[in-house]
């Protein structure tokens, strides 16, 4: 029973991951703007975000783990974030991070596949 409720859970964050991992913000005129590059991605002891020009400072990044929990959140952000795997407890599987802004409105999604 637990096998099954597992391969679900699995199988629902797959399909939410598939769905956010190409939602970007449109500006006015329609044009898709990413802010976010992540590398190396499957990652094994380090993840980089890296934020391209034009970014808000003030948004945040969470990380949350397949069943939607956050593992990680950082708030004012510089252009450049690097986080450490094994320090910070992130297991095998697949992660979805979110670009927030202030008013909790998730700007980017994508995902990150950790393999250690």
């Amino acid at each position: 029973m637990k096998q099954i409720l597992f391969i679900l859970i699995l199988i629902i964050g797959i399909k939410f991951t598939s769905f956010a991992q190409n939602r970007t913000f449109s500006d006015e005129v329609g044009v898709q703007t990413k802010f976010i590059k992540s590398y190396p991605n499957p990652a094994s002891s380090v993840v980089n975000f890296e934020f391209q020009k034009g970014y808000n400072k003030s948004y945040s990044i969470q990380v949350l783990n397949s069943i939607g929990k956050k593992i990680f959140e950082a708030k004012n952000i510089s252009s450049l974030l690097s986080i450490n795997l094994k320090e910070e407890k992130f297991y095998r599987g697949i992660y979805i991070y979110q670009l927030i802004d202030r008013n909790g409105i998730v700007i980017e999604s994508g995902k990150i596949l950790v393999v250690n």
